[in-house]
């Protein structure tokens, strides 16, 4: 239909039609030739691979969580969703049966857990936001020059400086009047419309530190709504999720963690080893040496709880309604957008 019709002649010879797991054994392993470049022994076993963000999935969402008083335990592994959250964010679910989900991509079968159909959700900018927001802020020379003296990165300090200025009240409470709408390139789940921008609403005259950290706090809770809108999507569409599994450089950040779990109102699980991405790829090469009888096993046995994060119940009411708040702001930018467009 688009014209690449040369791909399915003979029998789709041009792009390959042997299609296998990830996980399977690939030919006879390493060619000497291979072997040779990488400083590697010929034939040491090949496996079938994965994209980065699908090797991260697959390095935590089948960690063996007994002994965490998490619900996922007595439930099945398609009641988990590995986010791997760096410059952008994934969001992993997986299903026995395909589920599609609006602006969700897949299903694809076996394009994560052989054997399962993944749905994708995404966040176009997460790290990149939060760099965006504080970097560009009046107050980031002074951010920087603090940070530094006390030998800390600018997000740790951040961080500190959000509990110093929080006083009784929970950190999450600072940003009751400050709203951000996450989206300044684009929305790629569960809207899937790349028209869509930034906002903020809530800013004063004041550029102080003080102000830098609540913004940095806000756009922190905006991703973490994005990613419960996300899981909204995904539910009433069919999945059934309990628990996240994140991975990637933000997962590094507390704060974020802690506001991800108090958002979805869902514990957060971290992995022992925080390159879940190169886990990922080792279950592969165990899988593909014979190790294991399948990569689900590979996975629990080889995937570690390093920590478990629980949401702050007590907080939900709150989180409740700034959800409602970041709903409403992207409502109301489609009526600015309609009134512009309108005669």
């Amino acid at each position: 239909m688009i014209g690449l019709e040369d791909f399915v002649s003979d029998n789709y010879s041009k792009i390959g039609n042997q299609v296998l797991p990830p996980g399977a054994s690939l030919g006879n392993g390493l060619t000497p030739e291979a072997a040779k470049d990488l400083g590697l022994p010929a034939g040491i076993a090949v496996a079938a691979s994965l994209i980065d963000a699908h090797a991260g999935g697959l390095g935590v969402i089948g960690t063996d969580v007994r002994g965490h008083g998490l619900t996922c335990e007595g439930q099945p592994v398609t009641s988990r969703l590995a986010v791997i959250c760096g410059t952008s964010s994934c969001h992993m679910g997986i299903s026995k049966d395909p589920i599609f989900v609006p602006g969700v991509w897949g299903p694809y079968f076996s394009a994560m857990v052989p054997g399962f159909w993944l749905n994708e959700g995404g966040q176009s900018v997460t790290g990149k936001l939060i760099d965006h927001m504080v970097k560009g802020h009046a107050a980031f020379p002074e951010l920087q020059a603090k940070a530094t003296a006390r030998c800390q990165s600018i997000y740790a300090y951040l961080n500190s400086h959000l509990d110093l200025i929080k006083k009784a009240q929970p950190v999450g409470f600072l940003t009751v009047d400050l709203h951000v709408w996450p989206d300044f390139h684009g929305n790629r789940s569960p809207l899937a419309d790349l028209t869509l921008k930034g906002m903020v609403t809530g800013l004063k005259l004041s550029q102080d530190l003080d102000d830098l950290a609540i913004l940095y706090l806000a756009t922190v809770q905006a991703i973490a709504f994005g990613t419960r809108f996300i899981i909204e999507a995904m539910e009433a569409a069919g999945h059934s999720i309990s628990t996240l599994f994140l991975c990637g450089g933000l997962s590094k950040n507390p704060l974020f963690v802690q506001m991800h779990a108090d958002i979805t109102g869902m514990p957060v699980v971290l992995s022992q080893e925080v390159e879940s991405v190169l886990v990922g790829a080792a279950i592969l090469g165990a899988c593909a040496l014979g190790d294991f009888t399948s990569v689900q096993e590979a996975m629990a046995r080889m995937s570690k709880v390093g920590r478990v994060v629980f949401p702050r119940l007590e907080d939900k009411r709150y989180y409740d309604k700034k959800y409602q708040v970041f709903l409403k702001l992207v409502e109301h930018q489609k009526e600015y957008a309609a009134i512009m467009k309108g005669d």
